[in-house]
């Protein structure tokens, strides 16, 4: 099978998108895919990243893959977990400290770094609209996060956050109460989690 069908194969699987580190993995040499967009055949629409014409941009997507190191959190993750109804007016991600973020900021995130060792904690995968899987942090950790930002949050998106996360079913109040004791913010979390419980 030549290269040019196993990369349109590949594209055809991955619904219209293909990166770069795709085509490496599985053994195409990148000049295929500068060969199929010199044809029209996929768009560059980043840095390593390929859509077909007719597929929509996926920008939680194409950002994480672009940058593997950032994790969705803050209003982003709360959107995403249905925990607001309001739509973020920027991509919140959270990065390791020392990671060069700059690019990430001129790209119009709001950019959170955090110690190495607590970059990971809390990690899920969800899908995006368009079905492709992001990482960001659970509901636990992206509260918690919120809640040491709480002096720059409007109190009343981690009021109704903290009402609509006690109401479900999936809480897991353990650990949350976990990360507030960690992110030394567990004075106002049980104040909540009393008055409201």
């Amino acid at each position: 099978m030549s290269y040019t069908t196993q990369l349109l194969e590949l594209i055809d699987r991955q619904d219209g998108l293909v990166l770069t580190r795709d085509a490496e993995t599985a053994g195409i040499p990148r000049y295929y895919l500068t060969l199929l967009a010199r044809e029209g055949i996929i768009e560059r629409v980043g840095h390593g990243v390929y859509l077909t014409p007719d597929t929509f941009e996926d920008d939680l997507y194409m950002l994480q893959a672009r940058s593997p190191q950032l994790i969705f959190s803050h209003e982003t993750a709360l959107y995403l977990h249905d925990l607001t109804d309001r739509d973020p007016i920027s991509y919140s991600v959270t990065v390791p400290t020392g990671y060069h973020n700059q690019l990430l900021m001129n790209n119009g995130l709001q950019v959170y770094t955090v110690k190495k060792e607590w970059h990971e904690l809390g990690v899920t995968e969800s899908s995006t609209v368009y079905g492709r899987q992001i990482r960001l942090y659970n509901a636990e950790r992206t509260l918690c996060d919120l809640f040491r930002q709480r002096n720059k949050v409007d109190a009343d998106l981690l009021n109704d956050s903290m009402k609509r996360y006690l109401t479900r079913k999936e809480k897991n109040i353990p650990q949350l109460l976990r990360y507030a004791d960690l992110f030394r913010v567990s004075s106002p979390i049980r104040k909540y989690v009393e008055i409201l419980l």
